[in-house]
C-alpha cells in the first residue's frame, strides 16, 4: 500500500539554510549540500526545497546551487522560489529535480501552471500556498508572506486544480517554526476540497504530530521543518529524521 510522504522542508537564501517562525527571524542552519548529504544517509523520503527571498528580492533561481543539489541528491526534490517561466522550471528539470513548486507567480501567470504541466505532467507540478489565519478565516499571502492576496480559498484551489496541478503544498504561516501541532481546522479544510494530493507544513512538534497526520488522513504529504533541524528545547542543530523502526511505529496504525 502507499503509505504517506514524511518530508523535511528546507528554506534557501543566498547564505545557506534558514529556519524562521512565522515567517520571520531567519536562523542559520547550515551548508545546503551538506545538509542534502545527511538526508541521504537518513533515507528522507523526499525534500522540499524553496529559496525564501528569490521572489521578493528579484533574483532568479540559483541555477548552479540546484545543480548541484540534484547531483548529490539521492530522494526526489521539489525547488520552489524564483521559478516566473517555463524556461526557469525547464532549466530545472533538466538537471534531474523531479518537482517544480510555484507560488506567487500563478497570481501574475496561471496559466503557468498548465505550461509546466503539459511540458513534463502533473506529478511534477506543484502549487505553493502561504495561508494566514485570522479571525477565523484563512488568508492568501505572497512574496514570503508580505502581500495579501484578496482571493477566495477554495475558488483558487479549484483553479489550481483545473490548470492542471498534480500537488499542492500548504503552508501555514502561523504555525511556521512554531512546534505548537499542526493546524487540523486547515488540513480539514484543504484535504475535504482537494481532488489532487497535498502536503501540509507548518507546526510539527514531534513525532507524535505526525502520528497524529497519518492516522487521521492517510495517504498524505506531511512536511516539516523545525523538528528535523532542531534538537531540544535549546533547539540546537541537528539534522534529524525518522529511521525505519520510527517509521514502522508511525505507520503502524496503516498497515495493521
Amino acid at each position: 500500500m502507499l503509505l504517506p510522504r514524511i518530508i523535511p522542508c528546507l528554506l534557501l537564501t543566498k547564505e545557506g539554510l534558514v529556519k524562521t517562525e512565522t515567517f520571520k527571524n531567519p536562523n542559520y542552519i547550515g551548508d545546503p549540500i551538506n545538509t542534502v548529504k545527511i538526508f541521504n544517509e537518513k533515507k528522507a523520503d523526499e525534500l522540499i526545497i524553496m529559496d525564501i527571498y528569490a521572489t521578493t528580492q528579484n533574483y532568479e533561481p540559483n541555477f548552479d546551487l540546484i545543480n548541484k543539489i540534484a547531483r548529490e541528491a539521492r530522494m526526489p526534490i521539489c525547488y520552489s522560489g524564483g521559478i516566473k517561466k517555463l524556461e526557469h522550471a525547464k532549466r530545472i528539470f533538466s538537471y534531474g529535480i523531479e518537482k517544480i513548486g510555484i507560488s506567487s507567480i500563478i497570481f501574475e501567470n496561471i496559466n503557468l501552471i498548465s505550461q509546466i504541466s503539459k511540458y513534463v505532467g502533473k506529478q511534477s507540478t506543484v502549487v505553493i500556498l502561504d495561508l494566514l489565519k485570522k479571525d477565523n478565516n484563512y488568508e492568501i499571502y505572497i512574496n514570503n508572506g508580505n502581500k495579501k492576496i484578496s482571493f477566495e480559498l477554495k475558488n483558487l484551489i479549484k483553479i489550481i486544480q483545473d490548470e492542471g496541478a498534480g500537488e499542492i503544498v500548504i503552508n501555514s504561516i502561523n504555525k511556521d517554526g512554531t512546534m505548537t501541532g499542526y493546524d487540523i481546522e486547515l488540513v480539514d479544510l484543504i484535504f475535504n476540497i482537494t481532488k489532487i494530493p497535498i502536503t501540509i507544513v507548518g507546526g510539527a512538534q514531534d513525532y507524535d504530530d505526525l502520528r497524529k497526520i497519518i492516522n487521521k488522513y492517510g495517504h498524505i504529504g506531511i512536511g516539516a521543518g523545525s523538528i528535523f533541524v532542531y534538537k531540544g528545547k535549546r533547539k540546537a542543530v541537528l539534522v534529524n529524521y525518522p529511521d525505519k523502526n520510527d517509521k514502522q511505529e508511525l505507520f503502524s496504525d496503516l498497515i495493521k
